[in-house]
């Protein structure tokens, strides 16, 4: 009989990416965890030892907690955090499942040294249109849901990055940044690992539309459109940000599930 205080890795890999996901936190041992320190899209890591004293930073949000195996450690975690009232699964399999299962999973090799409250910080040129929202959109969704995002003017940036401690992206001479026809986006999925099918198809839109090459799929267009339109309706930055997300959140669903569906007006006389 299946669980019913399990999530599968079929069933979390289908959330993983979208809006909806759970909050994925990693309570794998140190020991385990250094064997391979890749992580699971967006998860958070926490010492099982120490639940009672975190363990309501999570109240009304659904959770999926992941040890090694899926047994001790995640079980105990997950049925603590319902013993508060949260609504918590433990990944059946744990990480090696999801890591056989060919998972997605993040390279934590280049991921930035966090805040005091265990946030990455970015900053970037202000007036954001397509790759400054796609790499946030990235970001948030797979990397850091917590991430702060900084937007200043663009001569401003290296100056504000020292300052605040804050990682640039977007701009010339840093390391998140374009690579040959290539831009953040794709450097961003290059060096977190993130080895996704929809990811790609995904980056050749935010490409073409990036870099006004429209003609190379035939999204780009419709795409640009949108941000370029996105960008006239908002003037404050963040709050442009947090509306394009729902744009990205469209177009990698789309991406991910519907390429192949079309759809037709009706011909006359015959139903819809």
């Amino acid at each position: 009989m299946p669980s019913t205080t399990a999530i599968t890795v079929s069933q979390l890999s289908r959330l993983v990416g979208l809006p909806g996901a759970p909050v994925i936190i990693d309570v794998r041992i140190d020991e385990d965890f250094d064997a391979d320190p890749r992580l699971l899209p967006a998860s958070i890591r926490r010492d099982f030892k120490t639940v009672s004293t975190w363990g309501l930073d999570f109240a009304g949000r659904p959770v999926a907690v992941v040890c090694q195996k899926g047994l001790k450690l995640s079980q105990g975690v997950a049925a603590w955090l319902r013993h508060e009232g949260i609504p918590a699964e433990s990944l059946e399999g744990g990480f090696e499942a999801w890591r056989e299962a060919d998972g997605l999973l993040v390279s934590t090799d280049k991921l930035p040294a966090r805040d005091e409250k265990g946030r990455t910080v970015w900053v970037t040129r202000a007036r954001p249109k397509v790759d400054r929202i796609a790499c946030p959109w990235l970001i948030r969704r797979f990397v850091d849901p917590h991430a702060v995002f900084l937007f200043v003017e663009a001569a401003e940036v290296p100056a504000v990055a020292d300052r605040f401690q804050a990682v640039p992206f977007d701009i010339d001479n840093v390391f998140w940044s374009h690579r040959g026809e290539r831009c953040t986006f794709d450097t961003m999925i290059e060096e977190f690992g993130l080895e996704s099918i929809a990811l790609d198809r995904l980056a050749a839109i935010v490409r073409a539309a990036d870099t006004a090459r429209l003609d190379l799929v035939p999204q780009a267009a419709g795409f640009l459109a949108a941000s370029l339109g996105l960008s006239r309706m908002f003037r404050d930055d963040l709050e442009q940000l947090e509306a394009g997300m729902l744009l990205y959140d469209a177009f990698f669903r789309w991406c991910r599930d519907a390429t192949e569906e079309t759809h037709n007006w009706p011909s006359a006389g015959k139903p819809s």
